[in-house]
């Protein structure tokens, strides 16, 4: 007989509220970039299906104020290979899955503004959790400014973990801290943010409520950032910082990223995965 989680019946809703988000934040995006002038970037979509079952819908965009962003949202099924089933909970009794999610990374023209990425997701198993998160990626780390900027973006996800969990803030950044680390370089990505994963309170509900709240905190902590960082003037020397604070990102996302290894291992769109890197990147 098969046992019905909680999570079985909040997948319509789940995948509904993905969508939605990207909408909004897409909307969001294009809106700062009618702010830069004429010639206003736009997102372009494509969708993509996953052999084995679901898929998703990519979109990128090419503009003034962002160089490159994208918002992917994905509800994908099927089978895990079983060495990749031997590391997700719940495959005990067998490797089938059902996961949506979205996944946002921006990265800004201005070396002012700094890069930024959000995801969340369900995943459902023998078992189901939620996961996600979202950070701040300055790309002039040491500023006053980098510093009031991460002070802005963690208040806001602070807020939204304080509405759930006296211990959600606190317990959640230091394992992004732990999480968007580079090892081989002995540094974090950036100014953190939150992270969790595996959150199964027992109150399914709670948890997917807990999860659209940072979906909003990702609003609420970056979008006034963008508006008030895009415009300020930079120079050659600062782009050229940038570019090599951008190589940090594309490393983390290679070597370490566990978003990239699921999407990868689980037949996802190759380019949907990818689009987390820069557009321009540079090694010194």
């Amino acid at each position: 007989m098969k046992i019905s989680l909680p999570h079985e019946t909040l997948k319509p809703q789940v995948a509904a509220w993905f969508a939605t988000l990207r909408d909004r934040i897409c909307a969001e995006f294009e809106a700062i970039e009618d702010l830069a002038g004429p010639h206003p970037g736009r997102f372009a979509r494509s969708s993509w299906d996953r052999p084995g079952g679901g898929g998703g819908t990519m979109s990128v965009i090419k503009g003034q104020v962002f160089e490159k962003a994208g918002v992917n949202i994905s509800v994908v099924e099927g089978e895990f290979s079983p060495d990749f089933a031997a590391r997700i909970p719940g495959t005990e009794a067998g490797a089938s899955f059902w996961a949506a999610g979205i996944s946002l990374v921006a990265h800004p023209r201005s070396p002012k503004l700094p890069a930024v990425h959000m995801n969340t997701r369900m995943l459902v198993t023998a078992k189901g959790w939620f996961g996600g998160g979202g950070d701040l990626t300055p790309l002039q780390p040491g500023t006053a400014a980098a510093a009031e900027d991460a002070a802005e973006f963690h208040a806001a996800y602070q807020a939204a973990c304080n509405r759930h969990g006296a211990d959600y803030y606190e317990k959640y950044k230091k394992w992004c801290d732990e999480y968007f680390y580079l090892p081989h370089r002995q540094e974090p990505r950036g100014a953190g943010g939150i992270f969790y994963d595996y959150l199964d309170s027992g109150d399914a509900a709670a948890d997917f409520a807990f999860t659209r709240d940072v979906g909003e905190a990702f609003r609420a902590g970056y979008m006034p950032i963008a508006r008030r960082r895009f415009a300020e003037p930079y120079t050659a020397e600062e782009r050229e910082a940038q570019l090599i604070r951008r190589g940090r990102y594309v490393e983390f996302n290679l070597l370490y990223d566990r978003g990239t290894t699921f999407g990868l291992k689980t037949g996802g769109r190759t380019e949907a995965i990818l689009m987390s890197m820069p557009p321009e990147v540079k090694w010194p």
